[in-house]
């Protein structure tokens, strides 16, 4: 599994995960895992064969939200800032997060508008301020 937790081997802290189904949401729970290179490999109860574990391909995984941990005030979660507005210091409207990129310098939020933007996450000097309570992040962003 591909996990976006840092480090990477810390989503198996969770007692509890969610992966995505055909029926929603469904609650596991994992017998074991590691670090592996850039992945985590881990063994789900229930899963107890490259069969029944090849059908989890493609599925995403999660944590109920209050097992997640505390954050900083200049640190967010991803899911915190999918569909904020994103707002250029000049006062005009970039469009919305559709999600972010993990590029190893810095996270970049791809913004939908007008046009498709890819906008560094960089506090205090690409992104001058969130509001999660307004919805909106504030950037200081030339675009062509």
């Amino acid at each position: 599994m591909y996990s976006y937790t840092e480090p990477r081997e810390a989503v198996l802290n969770y007692d509890r995960w969610l992966l995505s189904g055909n029926n929603g949401w469904q609650e596991a729970t994992v017998a074991e895992g590691q670090r592996h290179g850039k992945t985590v490999i881990v063994r789900i109860n229930g899963y107890d064969d490259r069969d029944q574990a090849a059908g989890l391909i493609g599925t995403e995984i999660g944590a109920p939200r209050d097992e997640l941990p505390e954050t900083d005030s200049d640190h967010y979660f991803w899911s915190d800032l999918e569909g904020l507005c994103v707002v250029h210091r000049d006062g005009t409207e970039l469009g919305k997060v559709d999600h972010l990129l993990e590029t190893g310098a810095n996270d970049v939020m791809v913004v939908k508008g007008e046009t498709e933007r890819l906008v560094p996450f960089v506090m205090d000097k690409v992104v001058l301020g969130v509001d999660l309570a307004k919805g909106e992040i504030r950037v200081d962003w030339e675009w062509d």
